[in-house]
């Protein structure tokens, strides 16, 4: 368990005229709209759903902090209330922090956290994506793997 690493999918384009199957592959992501994050771990089914749809979203290792910023900032329960220690606690974690961390180490699954809605809503980053939205991230761009670099995407988007 130690090997795997938690991963931050960012959804930064519409689908437009995409492939059915890329549609259906950011509705099981439930990256349903732009601006949506998600955490997942980087098992092959998950990176094989990553290459499908690598076209539409970005993607990279996060940190510890800043998973900790999305569940505060960004982090909504069912009926849009937000995500505190108090939760935290009703699940079984000291606190907060406690629970990002746990979701961190891939010890919780983001996706399986009760009565947590399976997404963050952030808004657009801060002056803007740096680079083309149709261009890949090695290549000036933004959609693809971008590694720690997702990190400084989130700060401006949370």
């Amino acid at each position: 368990m130690t090997d795997r690493k938690c991963l931050a999918v960012v959804r930064v384009r519409g689908v437009g005229d995409a492939h059915p199957q890329v549609e259906k592959t950011l509705e099981l992501l439930h990256l349903t709209r732009n601006c949506h994050i998600t955490l997942i771990d980087d098992r092959p089914s998950f990176i094989g759903m990553l290459k499908k749809i690598t076209h539409f979203v970005t993607w990279g290792e996060i940190t510890k902090d800043h998973v900790y910023l999305l569940f505060n900032k960004r982090g909504k329960l069912m009926g849009n209330k937000k995500v505190d220690d108090e939760y935290a606690q009703r699940i079984g974690f000291k606190n907060l922090e406690k629970l990002a961390e746990a979701t961190h180490q891939l010890e919780v699954e983001f996706s399986d956290l009760p009565d947590m809605k399976p997404v963050f809503r952030a808004h657009p980053p801060k002056k803007g994506y740096k680079g083309k939205l149709k261009r890949s991230y090695t290549v000036g761009g933004v959609t693809g793997y971008r590694g720690e670099a997702i990190n400084k995407l989130i700060e401006k988007m949370a």
